[in-house]
């Protein structure tokens, strides 16, 4: 079984910042990806950016610039730090980690980003 915990959203101006923080535990031997997505409400979901094995990280266009994921193996633990958040980035925000080839989520942290 692996756990998923996330912590770090929350409510934030147009401009500001952000860093969520999601940790695994339980069988969690050979995760390949680590990554978020999001989910605003009436959309599909979609991909944010992730870190593979290998190190190597893919983002989605509309973040890229704003946003950096990081990855600490040592703790089992995938951050990602959000700049220069805007409206459109209002969503709930949700871990993902490959194990095995297959996905587990985390519940999801909120981020709205308002006025």
């Amino acid at each position: 079984q692996v756990r998923l915990v996330e912590s770090g959203g929350g409510l934030v101006q147009p401009g500001g910042s952000l860093r969520l923080s999601c940790t695994a535990s339980g069988y969690i031997f050979g995760i390949t990806n680590m990554g978020w997505y999001r989910q605003a409400p009436g959309k599909q979901r979609e991909l944010v950016a992730r870190v593979i094995s290998g190190g190597s990280t893919n983002y989605a266009d509309s973040v890229k610039g704003r946003f950096t994921i990081s990855r600490d193996n040592t703790k089992n633990t995938v951050y990602l730090q959000m700049n220069s958040l805007k409206p459109e980035d209002t969503a709930v925000y949700l871990c993902n980690v490959v194990l095995n080839h297959l996905n587990y989520w985390g519940q999801g942290t909120q981020v709205t980003v308002s006025s």
